[in-house]
C-alpha cells in the first residue's frame, strides 16, 4: 500500500490514486454502508477500519499544500454524507445536506473512537 512521491515531493499522483482506491473502496461496501439494518455506529467503525485507513495511511508523512488538505477534506466529507445521508428541516421539512460541522458533530458522537482528518 505504500506511498508514491515525485523526485520533487509532490504527492498529487498519491492523493490521486488515493482517492480513486478510496471510491472504489466505499463503492465496494457501498450495500454495508446504505443498509437500514446496520446501526450509524457500525458504519462508522466500517468506515473507519476500510475506507479511511486504505484512503489516510501514510498521509501524516505528505507534505500538504491548502489545496490537497482541502481535496482529503472534500473526500472524507462526501463519504460521511453518503453514510449519515440527509436530514429533514424542522420548520421547511425538506431534506436538506449536512454541513461540515454537522458531519463532524455526528462523528464524534457517533464513535467511541472519534477521529478525523485534520
Amino acid at each position: 500500500m505504500g506511498t508514491t512521491l515525485t523526485h520533487q515531493n509532490y504527492v498529487q499522483v498519491e492523493i490521486k490514486s488515493r482517492l480513486k482506491e478510496g471510491n472504489a473502496c466505499y463503492h465496494s461496501v457501498q450495500n454495508l454502508l446504505s443498509s437500514r439494518l446496520l446501526s450509524k455506529i457500525t458504519k462508522i467503525e466500517i468506515y473507519r477500519t476500510i475506507i479511511y485507513m486504505l484512503f489516510f495511511y501514510g498521509c501524516e508523512t505528505w507534505p500538504l499544500t491548502l489545496r490537497e488538505e482541502r481535496r482529503l477534506r472534500v473526500f472524507e466529507s462526501r463519504m460521511l454524507r453518503r453514510i449519515f445521508g440527509l436530514k429533514r428541516d424542522e420548520v421547511t421539512g425538506e431534506w436538506i445536506k449536512l454541513h461540515n460541522e454537522e458531519l463532524n458533530d455526528l462523528l464524534m458522537t457517533s464513535s467511541p473512537h472519534p477521529a478525523s482528518f485534520g
